[in-house]
Order: structure tokens, then sequence, then C-alpha cells
């Protein structure tokens, strides 16, 4: 008796088993049709269109409200100049950078900051509405990062290098490196139009040697506008008058001669920088203006070629880079 109801359970559960397998059979052609058929349905979105004025876009993220300015600020107006379109866009509000005030007030007072830099610059700029110090590299940020660059149709790209002594500067510079080719896929958000070339993507100049140190494929002389640069820098006051989360009030003199002498030094400062960035690279300097202007060259402005983006020969470079002599 047991074995013949051990037989008949057996019977079913084969049975079922079968039944089971035919329904889900069924059900996944059914799925396999309707995919079949929304594919079918697809269309490509359209691409981004050319911009009609035959002017050069560059688009530029820092992780805070001067980090563009600093690293950026003398190409921007060299190009700004010449009728070409910059944007500078930080990546957080900055509200946290300062030794004696933070939050919403702060963050205020450095958007005018880049505001006035911008003026200066004669170019746009743009402050994300992110905490300082809590960007992060993720998916709705990445997002927010192609839109930007496909609104602004970029020929040019730059940002930090991902090796940075600030949690900030390395994940700018993730979530910028991640938009790389990104920016050209038709349906990674398709509600703003696609790239159908994936712009070159800069690196800024620094000074960290792990895993690599800097290589400075594009070097830029700056003479024409360093004035521009050194306005910048004091309009910047939080950070450079005021020395930003590392002063105290002994870096903030109050009395008129304390206030010009403090002027003077950040000048001097910002001044100094760009004399070394020329000095240390005289022989990339060389390579594009030739031994004798390079050797004149006061204050300059670096910049490493990123392999996420397109790797542009020496001719298109000089193009997107119309500053250089001929060769």
């Amino acid at each position: 008796m047991n074995d013949k109801l051990t037989t008949l359970r057996w019977i079913l559960a084969g049975v079922l088993f079968t039944g089971l397998l035919s329904l889900s059979a069924g059900v996944q052609g059914q799925t396999d049709k309707e995919s079949a058929g929304a594919a079918a349905g697809l269309r490509k979105p359209a691409p981004a269109p050319d911009p009609e004025d035959g002017k050069l876009r560059i688009i530029c993220f820092g992780a805070h409200p001067d980090d563009n300015e600093f690293s950026a600020g003398g190409v921007a107006a060299m190009w700004a100049a010449r009728g070409h379109h910059v944007k500078f866009v930080s990546c957080t509000n900055g509200d946290i950078g300062h030794w004696g005030m933070a939050g919403g007030p702060l963050a205020q007072r450095r958007t005018e900051e880049v505001q006035k830099c911008a003026k200066i610059f004669g170019i746009e700029t743009e402050v994300l509405d992110i905490h300082d110090g809590e960007l992060m590299p993720t998916m709705e940020n990445r997002r927010t990062i192609v839109r930007l660059i496909r609104q602004w149709r970029a020929n040019i790209v730059m940002c930090h290098r991902s090796n940075d002594y600030h949690p900030d500067h390395r994940n700018a510079a993730l979530l910028i490196q991640d938009a790389g080719y990104m920016v050209t896929v038709p349906f990674f958000c398709p509600d703003i139009p696609y790239l159908e070339h994936n712009p070159v993507f800069l690196y800024y100049e620094d000074g960290f040697q792990r895993p690599y140190p800097f290589t400075a494929d594009i070097v830029v002389g700056i003479d024409d506008v360093i004035g521009k640069k050194l306005d910048a820098a004091v309009a910047l006051e939080s950070q450079t008058l005021e020395a930003g989360c590392n002063g105290s009030e002994k870096s903030c003199p109050t009395d008129p001669q304390g206030k010009q002498a403090r002027v003077e030094a950040v000048r001097r400062g910002a001044e100094r920088r760009d004399a070394g960035l020329a000095n240390r690279f005289r022989k990339q300097l060389a390579e594009w203006y030739g031994q004798e202007q390079a050797g004149k060259i006061r204050y300059a402005e670096a910049f490493e070629i990123c392999e996420y983006g397109e790797r542009p020969s020496k001719k298109e470079i000089r193009n997107l880079f119309p500053f250089f002599p001929n060769p």
C-alpha cells in the first residue's frame, strides 16, 4: 500500500513539475515577444545640434567655488576674449570652507565671489547645491554632470585629477571621468540630447606624486591675462584674504593699512604660483611656443589629457587652444 502511495505521489509531482515548466516557458515566451516588440518600437534620440557660431565651448568642474578660478582662470579669460564660450561649475557650495562662518550665509557669499570672478573673466558660472565635504560619486550626481556637459555642448571638459588630498576633489574627478563616453550614450539621460563626439577631457595641474605624477601635456602662457587672474584671487576673499577654513582672526586685519597689505600678499602669492608653473614646465612651453618665445613667458597654466575622452592630435590641440603660434 505504501509503495503504491509513493508511486502515485511521484506521478503527481511529475505532472505538476511539467505543468510549471510549460507555464514558465509560456510566460518567458510572452515576455520575449513583448521585449522584442518594445525594442522594435524604440527610436534613437536625436543628438545635440552643433553650435551655429563656430566657437569653442569649454566647461570646467571644480569641487569648490574657487578651484576652477585658480586652475583655469587664465585660459578661460583668453578663450572668452576671443568670443568662445566658457562655463565654470562648482560641484559643492563651499558652505564649510571658512574658519568663522558656515552654512547658507557662507554658501551665498562664495557664490557671489565666483560670480565676481566670472565677470572678470567674461564667462558663465554655476554653483551646485551640494554641501561642502559631502560630494559623492552617486548615480544622481553622475547624471547631473552628464546633463551639464551635454547642455553646454562641450568641446573641452576640465576637472581635478582623482589622486588628491581632498575627498571632494577626488570625487569630483571620479564624477567627471565617469561622464566621459557616457555623454555620447543616447539612452543615458535621454531627456538631454547626447553628444555625437566625446569631448576632450583635461586634468588640472597638481603636485601629487602617487600613484603617478601630473603630466603637462598642454601648457599655456597667460601673461596677457595675469592681471585678471590676480583680481579674481582677491575677489575670492573668503578663501584668500581671510584664508578659508584654516584662517583665524589673526589672518584678517581690520585696519586699512593691514587690509591693503593682505591684498598685496594675496596677489603676490597667486602671481608666484603661476610663475612657478611657467618655470617648472619651461621645456613644454618651448614645444608649443618655440624656444625664444617660451623663454619670455612669465606665467602659465598646465593641463593633462585624460584618456577617457577624445585623444587630440597636436594639430587638434592647437585648434582647441588658439593661443599658440603657428608651428
